[in-house]
């Protein structure tokens, strides 16, 4: 087993895992300092592309990401977002997953539940691919957004299907805008870490959409806290450095090359 998915186990009901997305290497270099796990996910399609859905993104949109953020991670356990129709069988899911990791040299494979794929999960698994899944939520097979596991059936229905990804294989499962009650039942009954996005702190480790924590998205539901405002920082460093080409003060006389070449 990977080591990377070894310590990530290994923090079960111990410590908090860290989770942030990524989709360019600069980013990932720095969320590498910190992160647990640094997912390349289909909310590219969104977040860059400026889609409604995440049905848009390809395999080939997914592998070019991923080979840039595979460039600034060391330390995270890098996980890749299997695209809406890319594992639709386990011979394609098999090929698929295969063509990912040959090509990226990432870690791990996520992809989101439909009540039907466990054993596509479990072919991978054997194949030894590492599963991340995904239940709750899944943008990928539900049109209509709506908190999951509301009530107790609800609840113990969201388990059952927990506890069947993870005897399929997986390492772990994200759990998506799932109630507070759902989330502690099934963090509490199976042994592998839960990651949570919109449902609460009860699970095993958080997840958010990089770009959306960096108030940077323009896409802020109550489930997402910003930690910092980067549209007011570009634009500000955007309307300097307009102000100044226009001045004609940039650049000046300590930016002129002079026949040397900075180093980068």
């Amino acid at each position: 087993m990977n080591k990377k998915i070894k310590k990530l186990l290994s923090k079960k009901n111990k410590t908090k895992i860290v989770s942030l997305t990524a989709y360019s290497k600069n980013i990932a270099k720095i969320l590498d300092k910190y992160c647990d796990v640094v997912l390349v996910g289909d909310s590219m399609a969104n977040v860059l592309y400026g889609h409604k859905t995440t049905h848009k993104i390809n395999l080939e949109n997914i592998i070019q990401h991923t080979i840039s953020v595979k460039m600034g991670i060391k330390k995270s356990l890098l996980v890749v977002d299997m695209p809406k129709g890319t594992y639709t069988s386990s011979s394609t899911a098999l090929k698929n997953a295969t063509r990912i990791i040959k090509q990226t040299r990432c870690d791990a494979i996520k992809l989101e539940s439909n009540k039907k794929n466990y054993k596509i999960i479990e072919v991978l698994v054997k194949k030894n691919i590492p599963i991340m899944g995904h239940i709750g939520y899944t943008p990928q097979f539900k049109k209509k957004f709506k908190i999951e596991g509301t009530t107790k059936t609800e609840a113990a229905k969201l388990l059952k299907e927990a506890k069947s990804i993870q005897n399929a294989g997986a390492f772990s499962i994200v759990l998506e805008c799932i109630s507070p009650y759902a989330a502690k039942l099934i963090t509490n009954n199976i042994t592998i870490p839960t990651i949570g996005i919109g449902s609460s702190s009860y699970c095993d480790g958080q997840i958010l959409v990089t770009d959306d924590m960096l108030g940077f998205s323009g896409f802020y539901p109550k489930f997402v806290k910003k930690y910092a405002n980067l549209n007011s920082i570009i634009a500000k460093a955007t309307k300097k450095y307009t102000k100044e080409v226009k001045l004609n003060k940039f650049p000046s006389k300590t930016n002129f090359l002079y026949g040397t070449r900075n180093k980068r």
